[in-house]
């Protein structure tokens, strides 16, 4: 059973500008050495953040964290964490950016990389939360966000239609 009972499609533009906002808040921090996005869900993120703070330094920690569940049937769960790549240093002056913090496992693991860095997400769940820095939008722990890398434009039945009319 899934502890996720709500479902929060995020779209492009909306990603933007929520990391847009993301940017003119982290700006009044600076300054900073550069970003460390964390993968793959701080990608695109730290794009963003890097054009619109005219920061040039971008590194990542690559860490899994999500895999399909032993079930097969295509859904995910957070499972072991696994550091494939760190960066050097304790993170001072630079920011930690990923799209999300949810149970706040990942977010422990990098803290303890890099304690100094300032940690900003641009969604962040309850449980998490008091590991982040800086962040834009507080949604509950039982939703479920679908980024706009995970979906993909479909026909879709309109609503009279799904009820039988």
């Amino acid at each position: 059973m899934t502890p996720y009972s709500k479902d929060f499609p995020v779209s492009w533009e909306e990603l933007h500008r929520n990391a847009r906002a993301l940017s003119w808040r982290l700006l009044e921090q600076g300054p900073w050495k550069g970003i460390i996005a964390i993968t793959r869900g701080g990608l695109v993120p730290a794009a963003i953040l890097c054009r619109e703070m005219d920061i040039r330094l971008i590194d990542t920690i690559c860490i899994v964290s999500y895999g399909e569940d032993e079930k097969g049937n295509g859904a995910m769960k957070q499972g072991e964490l696994n550091v494939l790549k760190g960066v050097e240093g304790d993170g001072e002056g630079f920011i930690l950016i990923d799209d999300l913090v949810d149970t706040g496992r990942t977010a422990a693991k990098v803290r303890e990389m890099l304690p100094k860095a300032h940690f900003a997400t641009i969604y962040a769940k309850p449980a998490g939360k008091p590991l982040v820095d800086t962040f834009i939008t507080e949604v509950s722990q039982d939703t479920w966000i679908r980024f706009p890398w995970d979906m993909e434009y479909t026909f879709s039945t309109p609503l009279a239609d799904r009820q039988g009319k």
